[in-house]
């Protein structure tokens, strides 16, 4: 299996803000590519960070395992480090591959090398979509899966990363919705109305920004969520 990474160039902060910004790799979902990601990229930039790379899975239609797209993560990760000279960088994962981001986290080791992971709508609990392919990254992803289970029996799963998740009820890709919930990380949902459009939803922007830049975890509060009329 390969990679491959895009570099997203950024606006021109001034050298205070930019020395405060940790490099950031983006991990996309399942049938996504770097494309998807390019509204979250885009408003990183602008926020000053310098270090922004997209991996590109592949496969990215869930013929790999997610064991196998984690590994292509750990590589990313460390190239990204090698590029920048960081300890330490920060991974932003979409949708699988925020269970993708947070097997590397787990099991590659990954908790050694990010400060901050930021899960948006990952399948951390399982999907019943996951039932609508039979290919190896799909079962991954279903209810009580044996990866799901492994992963969920780990005592310290993150080390002293800071994690967040964010997601949203009315998810119609993750089913239930609710299991895009991370035990342990600080969480804000919002009542956007399809799954890909966490990824340009104003509000899901400027939250992964404020994860990535807060100074204290504990500052990042959940938001009150008002759902649409109809809504459950």
């Amino acid at each position: 299996m390969t990679s491959a990474s895009a570099r997203v160039p950024a606006t021109a902060p001034s050298p205070a803000v930019a020395s405060e910004r940790v490099p950031v790799l983006l991990v996309h979902g399942i049938d996504d590519d770097a494309r998807t990601l390019a509204p979250l990229a885009d408003a990183l930039a602008r926020a000053g960070f310098q270090d922004v790379r997209i991996i590109e899975l592949k496969p990215n239609n869930g013929d790999a395992p997610i064991s196998v797209l984690a590994e292509q993560v750990a590589g990313a990760a460390a190239s990204l480090r090698a590029l920048t000279g960081h300890v330490r960088i920060d991974v932003v994962g979409f949708s699988m591959g925020a269970l993708v981001s947070r097997y590397y986290l787990q099991r590659l080791e990954g908790r050694n090398h990010v400060r901050r992971f930021v899960s948006i709508s990952g399948p951390h609990a399982g999907t019943l979509t996951g039932w609508l392919r039979a290919n190896p990254g799909a079962r991954d992803m279903r209810p009580n899966s044996e990866l799901l289970r492994g992963l969920a029996t780990d005592e310290a799963p993150f080390g002293d990363v800071q994690v967040f998740s964010l997601w949203t009820p009315l998810d119609l890709m993750i089913i239930p919705a609710r299991s895009s919930q991370l035990a342990g990380a600080r969480e804000r949902t919002f009542p956007v109305m399809l799954h890909p459009l966490m990824l340009r939803d104003g509000r899901v922007l400027r939250s992964v920004e404020e994860a990535l830049t807060v100074e204290r975890p504990e500052d990042f509060q959940a938001l009150p969520v008002v759902l649409p009329p109809g809504g459950p």
